[in-house]
């Protein structure tokens, strides 16, 4: 037995120090520890100090969004001959790894940090470096020959990526969001039918008013959905158009005149989305109004879809003294004292989710001072 745990805490002691091994990088503030098996770097390692917030990680779509703008950048070096063709085909491999579901937990900055996104940008490009340079047989934290920001951030800027890649993260995300639209509305309307030859009171300002079939309340909400899937496909066409290639601030310096095409190319290519070049890289970088405008309908669909929830609670209250004029599933007991009490949890986490959507609205709406203006 003390054999046995011998071992045991050796391991742990042996574990513990390989993760609390250090290699020292340098940057123009001078040098910090970085962990040694960490693939990030030191602009990421004073952005984890700097932001101890959250402890939030950053979403999945978002970082497919930021590797796919290096990859793309990778091809399109590599097609103008910018970028040698052996340093390009190391980016593009270290960016289909982790694409690929590798090195997922070396994107560590929280959320909650600078404003124009500098240290997710460095993050991405720092990781893609490392491991690029691993695959050329080289060591994390050297930086050759693939540099961070020399190679990897070529011809970008965080001011271009990181709009970009809201753009492309939401676009990502929206086939999902449709279907899942058209269900609850074909969902809805297949009630509006069953329910069709149910008659019942309407209601204004909770009072009985006059009748009502319950099929037209519950086909209004099917309409409701409908309305609002078209009202969020058409707010997110406008994100399709790319800022891509303004670099610092929309001029693109430092850039290729055909960079912004390749660049929509390769994209299009590798995420199968519609795209398109942006006529004015100038105003798509100075204004977050697209991203303002899809916010803005999907905080529409939020206030719509509370209201049915809330209207589904209410048709469901009772059993005894309130309408209890629908009966909801039950999902789950509704009391830790009151036996055979049953809640009507799905629609409060409907609720939920709502209040959350409309909160995350009014921070997108929120201007801050952007390092992008025209003052």
């Amino acid at each position: 037995m003390g054999d046995s745990w011998l071992e045991t805490n050796g391991s742990r002691t042996e574990r513990n120090e390989a993760m609390s091994a250090t290699r020292v990088e340098r940057d123009p503030l001078g040098e910090l520890p970085v962990p040694a098996a960490a693939l990030w770097g030191i602009q990421t390692e004073r952005a984890r100090l700097n932001f101890p917030i959250s402890n939030l990680r950053p979403l999945p779509p978002f970082v497919d969004a930021v590797v796919r703008i290096k990859k793309a950048a990778a091809l399109t070096h590599k097609e103008t001959r910018r970028l040698d063709a052996k340093l390009a085909d190391a980016i593009v491999r270290a960016a289909d790894e982790i694409l690929g579901g590798q090195h997922r937990d070396q994107f560590v900055v929280d959320p909650y940090q600078a404003g124009a996104g500098t240290s997710h940008n460095m993050n991405a490009n720092e990781v893609l470096a490392n491991r690029a340079n691993e695959l050329l047989g080289g060591k994390r934290g050297e930086y050759k020959p693939v540099h961070p920001n020399d190679h990897v951030n070529m011809a970008q800027s965080t001011n271009d990526v990181i709009p970009t890649a809201i753009r492309l993260a939401a676009l990502a995300e929206l086939p999902g969001l449709l279907e899942t639209l058209d269900r609850l509305a074909r969902a809805l309307l297949a009630k509006g039918t069953e329910f069709d030859a149910i008659v019942k009171s309407g209601r204004t300002h909770l009072q009985d008013a006059t009748p009502i079939r319950l099929g037209q309340e519950f086909t209004a909400y099917g309409h409701t959905v409908e309305r609002n899937r078209a009202r969020v496909a058409r707010a997110a066409d406008d994100l399709r158009d790319l800022g891509i290639g303004g670099t610092a601030v929309g001029t693109g310096l430092n850039a290729e005149p055909q960079y912004p095409g390749l660049m929509v190319k390769h994209l299009k290519a590798m995420t199968g989305v519609e795209l398109r070049e942006g006529k004015d890289r100038v105003q798509l970088m100075q204004s977050m109004g697209d991203a303002a405008a899809f916010s803005g309908a999907l905080r529409t669909y939020a206030v719509d879809l509370g209201k049915i929830a809330s209207d589904l609670r209410l048709l469901a209250s009772g059993p005894r003294t309130g309408l209890a004029e629908i009966l909801l599933p039950a999902v789950q007991p509704g009391s830790s004292i009151m036996p055979g009490k049953v809640n009507p949890s799905i629609p409060e986490m409907v609720n939920m989710v709502c209040f959350q959507v409309i909160g995350n609205d009014v921070t997108v709406a929120t201007p801050p001072r952007r390092r992008v203006s025209s003052s």
